[in-house]
C-alpha cells in the first residue's frame, strides 16, 4: 500500500511487517530533532479531529524510557511508549514502540533519521516488526503519513497561498490545429514548464480546453501573492517566446482540494 500527501508519504510493505515513510522539511535537524525529543511533540502528533496528544515525557538517553499520553477521537485515552535503543543527535533515534491499542503482539521498532538536505531535513522513519498484523501495520503507515505531514507543518509552517485560475489565450482560434513547428516546440516547453510546477504542488491541475469557439488552456496555481503569480506567468515558455500567447487570471474565492 502506497500513500501520499504534498508533505509526506508512506509505504507499508505487509508481507515483511514494516512500514516506511519520509518526509522533507524546510528546518536543520536539530531543529526537527528536537520536535521529536521534547515535549513539543504535543504540539503537532495528531490531527487533533482524530488524535490528540497531551503529554510526552523521554529519558534520552540508550536504556531510557518514553512514553507519550492522549485522547483519541473517540474521547478515550490512549498511551505509547517504549525505550530508547539507539542515539545519536541530531541524525538518529531508534525506540520501541508499545502503543495501548495494538497490544496483540511482542513491541515494533521505529528507527527515525535525519539527513541534512541543503538547508532542510529529510527525515525518514522505519517501523518494523508487526509480523504478520497486516492491518495493523497498514493503519500505522496512514498515520505515520498524517504524523509527519503535520511535524513538517509544525516545524516550518507553510506560507497561506492564493489560488488563481489562468486562461493561456492563443493568439488565434485554430493555434491548436495549425500551429507551426517552432510553435508545437514551445508548447512542449510549456507542458513541460507546467508539470515542473505541478510536481512542486504549485499547481493543482491543468490542461486544453475543448471550446468550440477555439481550444485554450487552462489552469489552477497556488501562489503566495499576485508578484508570484507574475513571475509564474512570465517564466512560462509560452510566454517568453512571444509567439502571441497571453494569460488571463482570476482569483479564487475559495478552493477545497
Amino acid at each position: 500500500m502506497t500513500s501520499k500527501s504534498i508533505q509526506a508519504c508512506s509505504i507499508a510493505d505487509v508481507a515483511q511487517g514494516t512500514i516506511l515513510a519520509r518526509v522533507e522539511i524546510a528546518a536543520p535537524p536539530e531543529r526537527v530533532f528536537r520536535a521529536l525529543t521534547t515535549d513539543e511533540l504535543t504540539a503537532w502528533w495528531g490531527p487533533a479531529e482524530m488524535v490528540r496528544a497531551t503529554a510526552f515525557t523521554i529519558d534520552l538517553h540508550a536504556g531510557g524510557a518514553w512514553r507519550s499520553e492522549g485522547v483519541g477521537a473517540d474521547g478515550k485515552p490512549f498511551h505509547v511508549g517504549g525505550s530508547v535503543l539507539e542515539l545519536d543527535p541530531p541524525r538518529k533515534l531508534v525506540q520501541t514502540w508499545e502503543p495501548s491499542w495494538d497490544a496483540h503482539g511482542p513491541p515494533t521498532t521505529i528507527s527515525y533519521l535525519l539527513d541534512a538536505v541543503g538547508t532542510g531535513t529529510r527525515l525518514t522513519v522505519r517501523h518494523t516488526g508487526f509480523g504478520a498484523r497486516a492491518a495493523s501495520c497498514e493503519s500505522h503507515a496512514a498515520g505515520w503519513e498524517r504524523a509527519l505531514g503535520r511535524l513538517a507543518s509544525h516545524v516550518a509552517p507553510q506560507p497561506e497561498l492564493r489560488f488563481y485560475l489562468c486562461r493561456l489565450l492563443p493568439s488565434r482560434a485554430t493555434f491548436m490545429q495549425d500551429m507551426t513547428a517552432d510553435e508545437r516546440a514551445v508548447m512542449q516547453a510549456h507542458g513541460g514548464y507546467w508539470r515542473g510546477k505541478l510536481a512542486e504542488g504549485r499547481v493543482i491541475a491543468f490542461g486544453p480546453v475543448a471550446d468550440p469557439a477555439g481550444v485554450w488552456g487552462v489552469g489552477i496555481v497556488a501562489v503566495r501573492d499576485e508578484a508570484e503569480l507574475r513571475t509564474f506567468q512570465s517564466e512560462d515558455p509560452a510566454i517568453k517566446a512571444n509567439i502571441g500567447l497571453r494569460y488571463e487570471a482570476l482569483p479564487m474565492i475559495t478552493a477545497v482540494y
